[in-house]
């Protein structure tokens, strides 16, 4: 499958590298729904998820923010999941 949000993925991927201890370890799947929604899946390493969600889920909001403006820059509307 072809990504439709090339730049949201490289900044959410280049975003959450920088902050885990294992950047190797990150993993960012697109997929998208019939109603044109796409869903950008984050997985990190064991231990990670923590540092990648902050207090009170801050740092997971802020990112998610800047990997929205980053989609506008796409065309295209999404949803991200940290996931374990």
């Amino acid at each position: 499958m072809s990504q439709s949000a090339p730049t949201a993925v490289a900044v959410l991927t280049h975003i959450v590298r920088s902050i885990v201890d294992q950047p190797d370890a990150v993993v960012v799947e697109e997929t998208s729904n019939d109603d044109g929604k796409h869903r950008l899946d984050v997985r990190v390493g064991p231990g990670d998820l923590g540092r990648v969600i902050g207090r009170r889920g801050r740092t997971a909001a802020s990112i998610r923010t800047v990997t929205r403006a980053a989609a506008s820059k796409d065309g295209v509307e999404l949803d991200i999941e940290f996931l374990d």
